[in-house]
């Protein structure tokens, strides 16, 4: 779906001329607008006066879809997506290095500093102002067995050639991936929930990648 199209149901068109209307009729307008997109979005689209998001921060495990919906997004709405990862590690052909924090700090500043943004990933102890910045939030709770299940996936598309990887898909990487993402489950998850409770206004948590299909179309 076009941009053009989304910014139909994503942003709520009529605030730009939203005071012409009486008090009952801007009642059954919103009431119309929740038989197609859930409140939780309208709550972020009328704090951001109508407009679509332009800041958008997507947080999930391993295997949530993270990737894939910013992607998404980001051809959808014209908008640059980030990897967090690539924002900790400095990709070579000689190996990846390490960013030190300060490196990695400042580069997510500089992105975050711009007008549009994606950035996704699984880190949540030193993206603050990723969270601050962010119009919108997206938690991707992916169900655990489906996560082991599109990671074994990625893993064999990516042996076979088939998905590019920014790693060298190695056993050893496999097995991290399922340590990772047990770690998630019991550490990282209940950590981010909390974080989240100050950006419940902006936030919105998914069972999964596809169901932002509630909310865009």
């Amino acid at each position: 779906m076009k941009a053009n199209n989304l910014q139909n149901i994503y942003s709520i068109r009529c605030f730009s001329f939203w005071e012409i209307y009486s008090l009952n009729e801007k009642k059954e307008i919103l009431e119309l607008i929740k038989k197609r997109i859930r409140i939780d979005i309208i709550k972020v689209v009328i704090s951001l006066e109508g407009r679509m998001p332009k800041k958008i921060h997507i947080i999930g495990s391993v295997g949530s879809g993270k990737t894939t919906l910013a992607q998404r997004l980001s051809v959808e709405l014209n908008i640059p997506y980030y990897e967090l990862d690539n924002v900790v590690w400095r990709r070579s052909s000689n190996g990846d290095i390490r960013r030190t924090p300060e490196e990695r700090d400042q580069l997510l500043d500089s992105i975050v500093r711009t007008d549009e943004w994606i950035i996704e990933g699984v880190h949540h102890t030193w993206v603050s102002q990723g969270f601050e910045q962010a119009e919108l939030i997206l938690f991707l709770d992916t169900g655990y067995s489906k996560r082991k299940y599109r990671m074994t996936k990625r893993f064999v598309f990516q042996k076979l050639g088939l998905e590019l990887a920014n790693y060298r898909p190695t056993i050893t990487m496999f097995k991290k991936m399922f340590v990772w993402n047990q770690y998630f489950e019991r550490e990282s998850k209940p950590q981010i929930l909390h974080i989240l409770k100050e950006y419940h206004h902006k936030t919105i948590f998914l069972k999964d990648n596809t169901e932002i299909k509630q909310y865009l179309y």
